[in-house]
């Protein structure tokens, strides 16, 4: 059993990931073209149908998709409901269309009498922007008045997508759905009566908080003060527990650039050789310099563009430095300014040569 959930979750994330470009681009298309889109009709040929196609079923398929569905409802003919999607000769979600710029009033709507008699769990109403999702959660075979799950197509989320693709035609489930059903619709208004009591506390949310930090009588004037308190209160804490996040994430990505970084330097000191010709020249440098310097104070440090040499092995006290890598050899000497100058050399020997000008180069430092 675990090993097909996963299966399945490996399969979701398949079609999350080719689901969010589609839907992305019917959002796109949808704020291009509103405007210009003024009746039903058109509302359902440019925006649901494409919504249809993008779940997987072929809407130019009479037998997966039908427009126009008819059913039996008493003595009430030819009322019809705009498209009902079909799995193995059964309806398993019909559909009702408005223009898209009319608001969804389930209350009116024919999908209430549709809903129970057919053998479809599923309802969508839908202006080709917003989507409203129905099953029968409160009583069996008798459609909900509130929907399970609603979307805006312009606005997706990343979790709104994954629950898009349970409906795909490759992965729809109809126990799977309506198992989690439930869960999506209590969290969701769950979440609007918090919404709610966090921008207008009730008196019984006041009261809840108030008698664990009050010891005495909640007049009223005590529960307007702590009306107002509540509010403050959750609305510090949310702020903070943002503020936290935002810290831990930034602080994470400080981390990662900083690990980067590190990692770069020890690439570099990687492609960094020092030639036993560098250190014959350092030691030339040292014997030269050991006249005014105790020899620990005299220390390398090489790069890829040059060898250094330094003084108490600080970058801002150069003593010289030695390019030896290229077909043509130098010594870089420093003036007063720390300015370097680079004279050419023959051999490692011709920094004999420089003798004055790397004890004057001490001198500058020490004075």
């Amino acid at each position: 059993m675990a090993a097909i959930t996963v299966v399945m979750n490996v399969i979701l994330n398949k079609f999350n990931m080719e689901l969010q470009p589609q839907l992305k681009a019917l959002a796109e298309k949808i704020n291009l073209l509103k405007d210009k889109i003024n009746t039903e009709e058109s509302t359902k040929h440019a925006f649901v149908l494409p919504f249809i196609n993008i779940l997987g079923y072929d809407s130019f398929n009479p037998t997966e998709v039908v427009p126009e569905f008819t059913a039996d409802l008493g003595i009430k003919k030819g009322e019809k409901v705009d498209y009902a999607i079909y799995q193995n000769g059964d309806p398993i979600l019909i559909i009702e269309c408005k223009n898209w710029k009319e608001k969804l009033t389930v209350h009116n709507s024919q999908l209430f009498r549709y809903f129970h008699v057919t053998k479809t769990r599923f309802s969508l109403l839908t202006n080709g922007i917003h989507y409203q999702f129905f099953t029968d959660l409160e009583h069996p075979n008798k459609m909900d008045e509130k929907p399970f799950f609603e979307f805006e197509v312009t606005n997706l989320k990343d979790n709104v997508v994954n629950e898009i693709a349970k409906f795909h035609k490759s992965t729809f489930d109809v126990n799977k759905i309506v198992n989690n059903a439930s869960s999506l619709k209590y969290t969701k208004e769950i979440k609007q009566q918090i919404d709610n009591e966090l921008e207008n506390p009730s008196a019984e949310f006041v009261k809840l908080f108030a008698n664990k930090v009050y010891s005495g009588r909640l007049t009223e004037k005590v529960m307007e003060e702590f009306k107002e308190l509540v509010q403050k209160g959750f609305n510090q804490s949310i702020s903070e527990k943002i503020n936290d996040r935002l810290n831990a994430a930034l602080n994470k990505e400080a981390q990662k650039q900083k690990e980067e970084q590190i990692h770069v330097v020890l690439e570099e000191e990687n492609r960094i050789t020092t030639t036993e010709e560098e250190m014959e020249a350092f030691r030339i440098v040292i014997a030269i310099l050991r006249r005014k310097l105790p020899v620990e104070r005299i220390v390398h440090r090489d790069t890829q563009s040059y060898f250094g040499i330094l003084l108490d092995d600080n970058n801002r006290k150069p003593l010289c430095r030695l390019h030896l890598n290229g077909s043509k050899k130098y010594i870089g000497l420093f003036n007063d300014n720390k300015n370097e100058t680079k004279q050419a050399i023959q051999s490692i020997d011709d920094i004999y040569l420089f003798e004055k000008e790397l004890l004057e180069t001490v001198n500058l430092y020490e004075e």
